[in-house]
């Protein structure tokens, strides 16, 4: 009997978090009878960003280019899951916008497209309050979660770990999604709107995918969510990922496990014990500041001024020395004062952060600050945004150089040809935090080298091999 042919490119946009979703989408797409990854595709699926206008320009630019390939195109992610029949409406250019509940019957949905049905796009709801958070509802919730149905027949023997996922990439570096969603609210940011509710995955389930990822190469674990701190609290305990990082750090394959997103405000102690003490987990410090002024903060609806932040930096760095710290910050925010800007500028210049991101704030829908009053000027907002940018590549390059000298442990990626390696030690978090060259002869990815940082190139750094005693 003749079989169509069917085959599909996915196109994966914005965050980490993306990037699991699209590895969960590809193996329901595969377990659908799709093939992955042609050149010369029937669909592509674009699983779209939708945080920021950049993000959000950036998707529009690559549905349109996908479109323009003859290809049949599929919006999907945060930005089609956001915006839904008004996107469908101002995009005809593409043949479907799905949302977050298609992604349990995507196979079906590719079929309808590739047939030439016409798909019906979703209107967007309020998702806070769709997922039930509560801990007898919590089978219900997960349901709703992309990636969190019934594996489908044959993808897996029924005996082994029953994850939906399919590798994307031979990296020895995988992200690890610890939940879904976000119960905080931050007046700047919309992502509970279009993400829901914080739902935590189960330990046991995040355990067997870690054991499934190390047995297809992976060799660091990093684990996102919106909020990682909140890892546990809709599960009825606080101390769930200080109890889960151990166990995910044990596991066989496994070399280091980095966690990413935390809340300044919600750093326990004994959280910051385990990340800065334990074996096999990165000392690494995701700390999400947005600002440094309190007044700013209290109108962000976060917490925090530069006395709290210093001494929490202070207690990390008492109990572990070398560990990274990185953190975004949002300039010009409504009524953000000459004074409030350099309360920002000083806390800067006193916390030797590893990383800074810097962004200029703008107005996204829905959310309260968009209503607030107070709203700088574009020109003034650029220019903040060039000053602290320059500051922080001052400053970010001084802390890289205060490494030189000091031993790494640094993960092998990639074979740069002529001896050289490229990799990233402990402080250093995938994609945004710099890297390591190392030199050196026959290292292969995956491999993990002691070396000493012997110079700095701004937030990277050259090391050479530790040679043995």
């Amino acid at each position: 009997m003749f079989t169509m042919s069917k085959s599909v490119s996915l196109i994966t946009l914005g965050c980490a978090r993306n990037e699991v979703d699209s590895e969960e989408l590809a193996a329901r797409i595969e377990a659908a009878g799709w093939r992955l990854g042609e050149d010369d595709p029937d669909v592509v699926v674009v699983n779209t960003c939708g945080f920021i206008d950049s993000a959000k320009k950036d998707s529009i630019d690559t549905l349109l280019a996908a479109a323009d390939s003859g290809a049949k195109v599929v919006a999907a992610g945060c930005m089609a899951e956001r915006y839904g029949n008004e996107l469908a409406e101002a995009l005809p250019e593409a043949s479907a916008v799905i949302s977050f509940d298609d992604y349990t019957e995507i196979g079906d949905r590719l079929d309808d497209v590739l047939a030439g049905k016409s798909l019906k796009p979703h209107t967007p709801r309020d998702r806070r309050t769709l997922l039930p958070i509560s801990p007898v509802e919590r089978s219900a919730a997960k349901a709703a979660i992309p990636g969190h149905g019934e594996l489908p027949a044959g993808l897996a023997p029924a005996s082994g770990p029953r994850v939906l996922r399919k590798r994307l990439d031979e990296s020895p570096v995988a992200s690890l999604k610890l939940a879904s969603g976000c119960d905080r609210r931050c007046s700047f940011c919309a992502i509970p709107a279009f993400r829901g509710a914080y739902v935590s995955r189960d330990p046991e389930e995040l355990v067997a995918e870690a054991d499934w990822l190390a047995h297809r190469g992976v060799r660091e674990l990093v684990l996102v969510s919106e909020n990682s701190t909140s890892y546990g609290k809709d599960l009825g305990d606080l101390r769930a990922l200080e109890k889960l990082l151990p166990r995910l750090a044990a596991t066989e394959g496994v070399e280091r496990v980095r966690v990413s997103y935390l809340q300044p405000a919600e750093l326990r102690p004994g959280l910051l014990d385990v990340i800065a003490g334990t074996e096999g987990v990165a000392p690494y410090f995701d700390l999400s500041f947005q600002h440094a002024s309190g007044t700013v903060l209290r109108r962000m609806r976060r917490f925090g001024d530069p006395r709290r932040f210093l001494d929490l930096l202070d207690g990390i760095r008492a109990k572990a020395p070398e560990a990274g710290v990185r953190s975004n910050f949002i300039v010009g925010f409504p009524g953000e004062t000459d004074a409030e800007f350099a309360e920002l500028v000083g806390f800067l210049q006193e916390a030797r952060l590893d990383v800074i991101g810097v962004f200029g704030y703008s107005d996204e829908d829905g959310t309260e600050a968009a209503t607030l009053p107070g709203k700088l000027q574009q020109e003034v907002v650029d220019e903040r945004v060039r000053v602290l940018t320059e500051l922080a590549e001052e400053l970010t390059a001084q802390r890289a150089e205060e490494r030189i000298g000091t031993e790494l442990d640094v993960l092998i990626e990639e074979d740069l040809g002529d001896g050289g390696y490229e990799g990233r030690a402990a402080h250093q978090g995938p994609e945004v935090d710099g890297s390591v060259t190392v030199q050196g002869i026959g290292l292969v990815p995956g491999q993990i080298v002691r070396a000493i940082a012997v110079d700095a190139e701004g937030v990277d750094l050259i090391a050479r091999i530790k040679a043995s005693p």
